[in-house]
């Protein structure tokens, strides 16, 4: 009786310390809490193709904001919400915008906001200068540059 229960004691061990060694499924790693870190912040724009936002209504700027826990972005182009999955890798300031969807009104500011959502599917790279945010296309001139709202 004494063997069983050593036995038995021994197989507990042994499953319990198999199974605290059993490889998990890997998740990304959020970005580093640095300087650099462009999530979960509001970013208003204020340059698209090299030259400054002229808005007709000026309380309507185009923004938009990264969700690492869904690794979604939403934001509003002007009049219409935009919204979609994307792809980061902070650590080489990599961006990746995927098609979403966005809501369809027209509006006086329509220019502006086809030209924001260009800048953000053209984008596969960032650059952050204090609360300037820069979306590049490989090493072309910068797509547009957003501020901190």
């Amino acid at each position: 009786m004494k063997s069983l229960r050593y036995y038995l004691g021994s197989f507990i061990l042994i499953i319990f310390f198999a199974a605290s060694c059993m490889s998990k499924p890997s998740t990304p790693n959020p970005p580093t809490q640095g300087n650099n870190d462009i999530t979960g912040k509001v970013w208003k724009l204020t340059e698209i193709n090299g030259k400054p936002i002229a808005l007709k209504d000026p309380k309507s700027n185009p923004h938009f904001k990264l969700n690492m826990a869904d690794m979604r972005y939403e934001g509003n182009g002007s009049c219409n919400g935009v919204g979609g999955t994307f792809e980061i890798k902070p650590e080489i300031m990599r961006i990746k915008f995927n098609q979403g969807m966005s809501t369809m009104i027209a509006c006086e500011d329509l220019e502006t906001e086809q030209l924001f959502v260009k800048a953000l599917l053209s984008a596969d790279n960032y650059s952050v200068n204090g609360n300037t945010l820069t979306l590049n296309k490989a090493r072309m001139a910068p797509l547009a540059k957003f501020v901190l709202q």
